[in-house]
């Protein structure tokens, strides 16, 4: 469950910003310690679109340290698996039960803090019951048409942007 109150580990606001052609990306955010805690409990989750809550607040971002989005490798343990990537669901794939070994240290922001990123063409990477599940890759670009962000947002997983730290930068003010 997400405290009321996040804690902020630097109260300076930061703006990311496209490593293509230096858009801004986000307003300005807060930082915070930590990924928060979401509810997996689905009577959290918005009854039209079956979202869960987002996991970072607006106005806000948290540094992912875990690995997030493909390349995905064979889990070891095959009789009891772990989910795909952190808050995300257990995935199956021809070869068996695979775990994220993507890229670590993803900004997670709310995706509505970046409503100017469009899906990629013919919603490459988008697939999903009710939206995007964000386990194909990035699929969200800049309008410059850099490919910048991973959205999840299926109904049955969580609700978060990640930028990827190679395609986007930071500046702190």
């Amino acid at each position: 469950m997400r405290s009321s109150s996040p804690e902020h580990y630097n109260e300076g606001m930061t703006v990311f910003l496209c490593s293509k052609c230096g858009t801004a990306i986000t307003p300005e955010l807060a930082e915070l310690a930590a990924v928060p805690g979401v509810s997996d409990d689905e009577r959290d989750r918005d009854k039209e679109t079956r979202r869960a809550p987002s996991t970072v607040p607006q106005g806000h971002y948290a540094i992912d340290p875990e690995p997030w989005g493909p390349p995905y490798v064979v889990q070891d343990d095959q009789e009891d698996p772990k989910p795909a990537q952190s808050r995300g669901p257990v995935v199956c794939r021809e070869e068996g039960f695979v775990i994220s070994a993507g890229s670590r240290h993803t900004v997670l922001v709310h995706p509505d803090d970046a409503a100017g990123l469009q899906p990629l063409p013919n919603w490459e990477n988008s697939s999903g019951c009710c939206g995007p599940t964000g386990d194909e890759g990035l699929n969200r670009a800049c309008p410059c048409g850099a490919p910048v962000a991973t959205l999840a947002a299926d109904c049955f997983g969580p609700f978060e942007l990640h930028l990827d730290p190679v395609r986007t930068y930071a500046f702190s003010q």
